[in-house]
């Protein structure tokens, strides 16, 4: 299991070696918009349960795909994470970004 944080350290552990920064993305295409507004009914209070659950998943893709790629450098742990979001050419991109590090399991 790789712990994964958005502070720089892993409370009481130790970091033994930097492995390198790793990213993860997921990209929701256009049509993702059209098919939730298509079933505009579903929003609620100016919230939309069916962008929310794609987006969920979109961000849990590319958390994976970062954990992943750590794993691969041999990491146990993910410090410093950040999640942007940013949309392009009408799709929306979720990336997810940290350095992988060992870190000591006392």
């Amino acid at each position: 299991m790789i712990i994964v944080t958005t502070t720089p350290s892993v409370e009481g552990h130790r970091i033994t070696a930097y492995k390198g920064i790793v990213t993860g993305e997921a990209i929701l295409g256009a049509n993702i918009f059209r098919d939730i507004f298509a079933g505009i009914s579903d929003i609620v209070g100016g919230r939309s349960g069916a962008y929310e659950q794609e987006l969920g998943r979109a961000r849990e893709t590319a958390m994976q795909e970062m954990e992943d790629r750590a794993a691969a450098l041999g990491a146990n742990a993910v410090v410093g994470v950040d999640l942007d979001y940013e949309v392009i050419n009408n799709m929306l991109m979720v990336s997810a970004s940290g350095t992988a590090v060992s870190i000591a399991r006392d």
